[in-house]
């Protein structure tokens, strides 16, 4: 069934989406040469922008941006207005996306609720020095890039990290200014990761912002039930590390089956790595013992937006063994999902959690796939993180797959978390999140123990450096 399902998806884009991607595609190239050299082929791009959105709320502000870009005047407003008209566009190309996937899993979808208008808000001197730096950065290009710019993000995110409200923004633009040093001379790159940087770019413009009644969120509704472990996706970056667990929330009230996800992270330095990285999340003790012992949760009045909560480790407790593959095949065709949040629309931010069976591995040139049905979808083994035991080898030996699918680069694909394999004739199952509590396999434990606790010894240097 479910290869009849995937069939859905792959008979053809949604309408439109094919020319909404070109359509940032040539604002992405814009900002490879910088916005101060604006050539022929930029001004048709950001015509072609302006003439896409016209119809739009945000139509008027682009024309200008357009206009005034093309004629050599670069204001914060300008790029704001640009940086607005790429996430509405991908938004577009998400909520697509997303409808085409809902209808080939019959999956069932909560409306986004509106909630209030945010009023206005002093300017921040940190969201100011954003602003500056990502002014400077989108006129320079990424072309154009060298240390001393990219250098200069130092004091902005120096004063956001010093505001608790500004720590997104903060994680955000330390990541991106690490990934610009990493490539300067970008010059010299026979091809930028283009799309990437403007993402990061775009998000940062809009996080930099000063609230001036733009709309929130609902107020945080307090989430009681039982919780059900899906699986855990871990981000990993040379600057940061996030665990965002997928689970299914049987609500304390009797309502219907609820897709709901929750993530916890942790800013690092590039050395720490594998199953390391666990011990960066030490901070929440319940919530890694459910991922390493598959376990329920029972939270009271965990605070959530749709889809997302709030993790607080102090409003959960553990409960009985759940197996994730009996949960998937039991919950998972009823559960509802939730709208995503208006700036979370993105076609690279879908992920949504499917059970696989029955399949049979193809491996070509490297490539894996599963084959069902006749029907084969690409499997993102490169997706696999450093500090779980989930390999390639155990994917390709698996008959069961629970995990995510996603759109990456014009195609569907699945990025496993769980598999069940037989492993020397026999049976067993193997999750992302088994090494959360510690590592279980002697081997690489011996390794971990050998090569020294670089989380500790990092914390102990830090710790002696507050100390005078």
């Amino acid at each position: 069934m479910l290869g009849t399902q995937l069939a859905v998806l792959r008979d053809g884009a949604p309408t439109g989406l094919t020319d909404a991607l070109d359509l940032v595609a040539g604002l992405d190239d814009a900002l490879v040469r910088g916005l101060a050299r604006v050539g022929e082929d930029d001004a048709a791009a950001l015509a072609a922008l302006a003439g896409a959105l016209a119809a739009t709320p945000l139509g008027d502000r682009v024309a200008e941006a357009a206009g005034k870009v093309t004629a050599g005047s670069v204001r914060e407003e300008h790029l704001l207005a640009l940086a607005a008209a790429r996430c509405a566009l991908l938004g577009a190309a998400h909520d697509a996306l997303l409808g085409q996937l809902d209808t080939a899993l019959g999956r069932a979808r909560a409306p986004w609720a509106l909630g209030a208008v945010e009023p206005p808000a002093d300017g921040a001197p940190a969201r100011a020095g954003a602003r500056a730096w990502l002014h400077e950065v989108a006129v320079t290009g990424w072309g154009g890039l060298d240390h001393a710019l990219v250098d200069a993000a130092g004091p902005p995110i120096e004063a956001a990290l010093a505001e608790p409200a500004l720590r997104r923004l903060a994680v955000l633009l330390d990541g991106f200014a690490a990934e610009l040093r990493a490539c300067v001379p970008v010059a010299t790159m026979a091809q930028p990761p283009a799309r990437r940087w403007a993402d990061l770019w775009a998000r940062a413009v809009l996080l930099a912002q000063d609230a001036s009644g733009a709309v929130v969120a609902p107020d945080a509704e307090g989430v009681s039930g039982r919780l059900l472990v899906l699986g855990v996706d871990v981000h990993e970056h040379d600057t940061a590390v996030q665990a965002q667990l997928h689970a299914i929330l049987e609500p304390a009230d009797g309502g219907a089956p609820r897709l709901v996800r929750c993530a916890v992270g942790a800013v690092k330095v590039e050395t720490i790595g594998g199953p390391a990285l666990w011990r960066l999340l030490d901070a929440h003790p319940v919530l890694l013992a459910a991922l390493a012992e598959r376990r329920a949760l029972a939270v009271t009045g965990l605070p959530g937006h749709g889809a997302d909560l709030l993790w607080r480790d102090d409003r959960a407790r553990l409960g009985e063994p759940a197996d994730p593959f009996a949960t998937a095949r039991v919950l998972l065709p009823t559960a509802v999902a939730a709208a995503t949040a208006p700036l979370e629309r993105h076609p690279v931010g879908i992920a949504e959690p499917v059970l696989v069976e029955g399949y049979a591995v193809r491996a070509d040139d490297g490539a894996t796939s599963f084959e069902l049905d006749g029907r084969p979808i690409a499997v993102a083994v490169d997706r696999l993180p450093s500090c779980g035991p989930l390999t390639p080898e155990l994917v390709a030996a698996s008959s069961a797959c629970l995990g995510l699918l996603r759109w990456d680069d014009g195609r569907w694909l699945l990025q496993p978390l769980a598999v069940r394999a037989n492993v020397k004739r026999r049976p067993v199952d193997v999750h992302t999140g088994d090494w959360a509590g510690g590592v279980t396999d002697p081997k690489v434990a011996k390794a971990e123990a050998k090569a020294g606790d670089a989380v500790a010894v990092l914390r102990e240097r830090a710790g002696r450096l507050l100390r005078r």
